[in-house]
């Protein structure tokens, strides 16, 4: 999921750092052990300390590099949010300073049309939250003036991508090092080179999906290049599970042409249920056992953890208390792994899985972190209100269809206390 603000929802493009910088982070644990540390792609933790509106025309600190990365590429948060522009090291790359950047998230400071205003303009239809200015044919969430020779064109994106992971392999193929790849597909707005048009038989969301693995590949054989793929773990995962519209109007919905991308699980990207928890995890570990699946509970917040243990890196009292090794499970598919619990997340609320048994509460009202213009009777948020308290057992119903609490009221119990323990964790 998306990081959240405590009051106002997702993360803006001008929102301050969400990571205190004085915290241990995966890339200050692999430093602190001797790694080169670098950061390419997909940012949406926020930037700067919140002392001052965000200025985009000077270095901006903290960034990326001062949680732990020796250097970092990204765009600010989302691509369909406000500034369209990339940084390279807290610096907007090309900005030319007389054509000063402005953001805004309140307010219409922009020096192009709207989506709303000119609708006529646009690549692709967008809702009322994504119609904010229009930047390379797509309008945006929130406003943004200047910039122009800093705004990064959308198709070029994954070239981009590529390019910079590439360079700091190749840069670091002499030392060990951690490179995080934050990649952009298929998050909205999906656009695609024109390599990858029709590339599938999904529509504009399949074809970011091949998009999406031919830069996998190119990463994997930037590795083999330099010589150092066979002592490479690489990690491929996601934040969340599947949504097809999310504010864009591409035909993603018509175009699934019988796919199904959640499976048989339920719900998708901002529910509680597993179609929007459950994600991808595949681990290739050149010194693992053998290829196999394993079914232990493991989450990203337990790679701190992991990485520390396989690195002798002790981690601070007090910190990353949320995160369990699962080191033997890199190791061997058939470990039964550390982790007993795991809680979740959505828009609204949380739920709690241990072992097969999974307990959603009852939503208590509230607003839902959806996001400034976003309507909240939308399928993807509507779905997040939950009228009764819900009890799964995983094993039995993966599709999670069964609410079998009146059966098992001991247990709905027990996991209910058990959440209400953790909440209270500070």
């Amino acid at each position: 999921m998306a990081p959240k603000k405590s009051k106002t929802g997702i993360l803006a493009g001008d929102d301050p750092l969400c990571i205190p910088t004085n915290v241990i982070t995966l890339p200050k644990i692999f430093k602190s052990a001797g790694y080169a540390t670098g950061a390419v792609g997909k940012w949406h933790l926020g930037l700067g300390d919140g002392s001052a509106p965000l200025d985009f025309n000077s270095e901006i600190r903290p960034n990326p590099n001062d949680i732990g990365f020796d250097t970092s590429f990204i765009i600010p948060a989302t691509v369909d949010r406000v500034p369209s522009v990339w940084l390279r090291d807290g610096k907007v790359v090309n900005l030319d300073p007389s054509d000063p950047i402005e953001v805004s998230y309140v307010k219409n400071i922009g020096d192009t049309p709207t989506g709303l205003e000119r609708p006529d303009l646009l690549k692709q239809g967008a809702d009322k939250q994504h119609s904010g200015s229009i930047i390379n044919g797509i309008s945006r969430i929130g406003y943004m003036r200047g910039g122009h020779a800093a705004r990064f064109v959308d198709e070029e994106i994954p070239t981009n991508v590529v390019r910079e992971a590439s360079n700091f392999i190749n840069a670091n193929k002499t030392r060990p090092f951690f490179l995080y790849v934050g990649l952009f597909e298929p998050h909205v707005p999906r656009t695609v080179d024109a390599r990858f048009k029709g590339a599938s038989s999904c529509g504009i969301r399949g074809d970011v999906i091949a998009q999406a693995d031919w830069q996998v590949g190119e990463i994997v054989g930037a590795l083999k290049n330099a010589g150092v793929l066979d002592n490479t773990i690489i990690i491929f995962s996601s934040d969340n599970g599947p949504v097809v519209f999310d504010g864009y109007y591409d035909n993603s919905e018509r175009d699934l042409n019988g796919h199904k991308p959640a499976g048989i699980l339920r719900g998708g990207k901002y529910l509680v249920y597993d179609g929007g928890m459950r994600v991808p995890f595949i681990v290739v570990n050149p010194k693992a056992e053998k290829n196999g699946v394993s079914t232990a509970i493991v989450g990203l917040n337990d790679l701190p953890a992991t990485f520390a243990e396989m690195l002798k890196v002790k981690i601070p009292a007090g910190e990353a208390v949320d995160s369990v090794s699962a080191l033997e499970n890199f190791r061997s598919a058939k470990a039964a792994g550390r982790r007993s619990e795991i809680v979740l997340q959505g828009t609204r609320g949380k739920s709690i899985r241990i072992g097969d048994w999974k307990f959603v509460p009852k939503t208590s009202g509230g607003k839902a972190d959806i996001g400034s213009g976003a309507n909240p009777r939308d399928k993807r948020f509507a779905d997040a209100v939950v009228l009764e308290d819900a009890l799964y057992n995983l094993k039995e119903d993966p599709s999670e269809t069964r609410n079998v609490i009146s059966q098992n009221p001991e247990i709905a119990e027990s996991l209910k206390k058990r959440l209400a323990e953790i909440e209270r964790i500070k």
